[in-house]
């Protein structure tokens, strides 16, 4: 019976032992600090050797004036100041395109040839017009005979000049039109002087001097005047980058500025220049349009390519910088600084980062003047600690 009752006290006080444990298990722990940075400034367990402390490389922080660099990312375009989309001046079936994709044309160079009604009523007004010049200016002139003979009276000769001029502009306005259809100058010499020519054929020609990249006609395709879209031009020597900026990182971006394109697959930087920041937001990602021009000599950049941007700025600042290798992430992917202690022990220091300087990182906190940071082998010390 003893033992019965022995048994059922022991069930009845296990409860409240394991309570009196608990506590004495929380009483024991709760010297340690509750701070949520413990784990990122706790000494190391790990000493590392003598010999191996010398391989180390250990820097004393200090502050140093640095102009800052922004590293972004951009999308390639064409220089919309050196490119243009042809379109066809006049309408009709193409009959023969004369470039290809990828060639190399000058100003003025015909592209394709078009055959278009438009240009019998063109000539047809043109030789009209032409006509008509040519005779209202020899009535003047011999009008002007009569009138210093006093032969013809002032309102009569003021009349045939007003008639010469008119004739003389409609035949100007007649010419543009041939022109602006393509026509060039010898062909409208010739139906000028009323000779015959070759059947003529409208002509879509290069605006500017450039790489043709873009060709949207075939033989045979109906084309509308002033509104098919033909071929697009483009000088590939200078390209376009749009970068996005956003936050406060925008204070550090100024037009002038130099910045180097990174392009994958290169490992020499392709030269910029920031030329035009955009006055608002996108609405979508809150960030600030960044347009580059960038030297284009070796055709390295494509449109639509993806790049690598390193803004440099010129605004000088002054803080802690230290290589880029002594920045260490903890599990929860924080950024943190090993610091060497006299004993030979080291501790982790919690950092936020500022700004990146070629290949380092400004510590914005959690490092002071004095400090020593472990700079290069942080990342050996941080796994001898883990072991």
């Amino acid at each position: 019976m003893n033992k019965v009752l022995t048994a059922s006290r022991l069930r009845a006080w296990a409860p409240a032992a394991l309570v009196l444990i608990a506590g004495l298990a929380t009483g024991c722990t709760s010297k340690a600090p509750a701070d949520a940075d413990t784990t990122a400034q706790r000494p190391a367990t790990f000493k590392v050797s003598a010999e191996q402390r010398k391989r180390l490389t250990i820097i004393t922080a200090a502050r140093e004036t640095f102009r800052p660099t922004l590293d972004v990312t951009g999308t390639v375009a064409f220089n919309g100041d050196r490119s243009t989309q042809v379109m066809s001046p006049i309408s009709g079936p193409v009959s023969r395109v004369t470039v290809s994709l990828g060639a190399t044309v000058a100003q003025g160079q015909p592209l394709a040839l078009v055959s278009s009604p438009d240009f019998a009523a063109a000539v047809a007004a043109y030789r009209k017009a032409e006509e008509a010049a040519r005779n209202t200016q020899r009535i003047f002139h011999l009008n002007e005979q009569l009138f210093q003979n006093d032969a013809l009276a002032r309102s009569d000769l003021d009349q045939s000049r007003t008639d010469a001029s008119s004739a003389a502009a409609d035949r100007e306005a007649a010419s543009l039109a041939l022109r602006s259809l393509g026509l060039d100058e010898a062909t409208i010499a010739l139906i000028r002087d009323g000779k015959q020519t070759a059947p003529i054929e409208g002509a879509i020609r290069a605006t500017l001097p450039g790489t043709v990249v873009e060709k949207f006609i075939t033989p045979g395709q109906l084309v509308s005047g002033g509104a098919t879209p033909a071929f697009t031009i483009a000088n590939l020597g200078s390209m376009w980058v749009f970068a996005s900026v956003y936050g406060a990182d925008i204070a550090l971006v100024s037009p002038g500025q130099r910045v180097d394109v990174l392009v994958d697959g290169s490992t020499t930087p392709v030269a910029g220049r920031v030329d035009y920041i955009a006055p608002i937001v996108d609405p979508g990602t809150k960030a600030t349009s960044v347009r580059i021009v960038a030297d284009n000599p070796r055709a390295l950049l494509k449109r639509d390519q993806f790049v690598r941007l390193t803004i440099h700025s010129t605004r000088e600042a002054s803080g802690i910088l230290v290589p880029a290798a002594a920045i260490l992430r903890d599990d929860d992917n924080l950024p943190f600084v090993l610091i060497a202690a006299a004993d030979g022990s080291f501790l982790r220091r919690r950092v936020t980062l500022g700004h990146r300087v070629g290949d380092r990182y400004e510590l914005a906190t959690g490092v002071a003047s004095g400090d020593q940071v472990v700079a290069d082998g942080a990342l050996f010390v941080q796994f001898a600690e883990s072991q």
